[in-house]
């Protein structure tokens, strides 16, 4: 994910702690304390990454297998490639057959729908989404909406009508990108109505936009799109920030859980992905199951080796 890059050089002089939660979140989490059992999904953005072959998936590992792989390491998987292209039945069939029971695919609604028309005469466009993705049975989880970047405040009526129209039986997160909702009161406008839809918050967690991390829940679930920086001493220190929150949730009555981790080069998500798991099995007692990376360097490029930070050092590292 390119979202909110910035140089490696200019991490130091951005503050990356985690705000403060909204009052709004405060309230909803001391309102509605958890009645089931709660659900903590974590995984990656996609798994059609030839490099991470020696990493996470076997040396040796056919692209055709990746998937099977994948679905054995981590509990779901953030559906992004829905976003370009619409999934056929048989493919469908498959990805339900190679994957464990309670595994959950969360797709983001297609371009088709959210960029190229924005939200506006997409009923039938919408109806074939839904439709293709209700294919995935029980395995489909949250499916999370992004409006274009450029839908600000004043298309807050439009996104609203949309959510409205959607079947009720749909988990649905928003994600909101244009600078003007997180200016003022604008995101409480518009998450006071999806507190009434019962539509969850995204919280976009990327260096170059912090408004992005408003931690500002809906519901009591959020979901999360952590966005690293190649392994940077400060990925680590974010992760841990999100443990502790998250452990706090935990102990206020959170419901649901989804995190999903990108970097701006693909290759290092499984590596920061199973650090997060370790972290949220010790500090918040969890029993996620941990990938099992195959090696601890990565080949980058077939140009050089690159190994991870080790813990000892790096909350020191640049």
């Amino acid at each position: 994910m390119e979202f909110g890059r910035v140089a490696s050089n200019k991490l130091k002089s951005i503050k990356l702690d985690l705000p403060k939660d909204a009052p709004a979140t405060k309230r909803i989490l001391a309102q509605k304390r958890r009645k089931k059992k709660l659900k903590v999904y974590v995984g990656c953005a996609k798994w059609g990454r030839k490099d991470w072959v020696g990493t996470l998936y076997p040396k040796g590992t056919k692209e055709k297998d990746f998937f099977k792989f994948y679905a054995q390491q981590f509990n779901s998987i953030e559906f992004n490639a829905a976003f370009y292209r619409l999934p056929d039945a048989n493919q469908i069939v498959e990805w339900k057959k190679n994957s464990p029971k309670d595994f959950l695919f969360c797709p983001k609604f297609s371009d088709q729908i959210t960029h190229l028309r924005r939200l506006k005469n997409v009923e039938k466009e919408t109806l074939n989404f839904v439709e293709t993705m209700s294919g995935l049975g029980s395995k489909l989880g949250p499916i999370f909406l992004m409006p274009h970047p450029q839908m600000g405040l004043k298309r807050m009526d439009t996104i609203l009508e949309f959510l409205k129209s959607l079947p009720k039986d749909l988990k649905i997160f928003l994600e909101l990108r244009h600078p003007e909702w997180f200016e003022e009161d604008n995101l409480e406008q518009i998450y006071e109505v999806c507190e009434s839809l019962g539509v969850g918050a995204v919280i976009t967690d990327t260096a170059g936009r912090r408004d992005c991390v408003h931690m500002r829940l809906s519901t009591p679930s959020v979901f999360i799109r952590f966005v690293g920086n190649g392994l940077h001493a400060s990925d680590y220190t974010r992760i841990d920030a999100w443990v502790k929150r998250i452990k706090k949730w935990i102990k206020d009555g959170i419901e649901e859980i989804y995190f999903f981790m990108h970097q701006h080069d693909e290759i290092y998500s499984p590596i920061l992905a199973k650090y997060l798991i370790e972290e949220l099995n010790s500090k918040c007692k969890l029993s996620l199951k941990v990938p099992e990376l195959h090696s601890a360097k990565i080949n980058l490029k077939n140009k050089k080796v690159i190994k991870p930070p080790q813990r000892i050092i790096r909350r020191g590292a640049s």
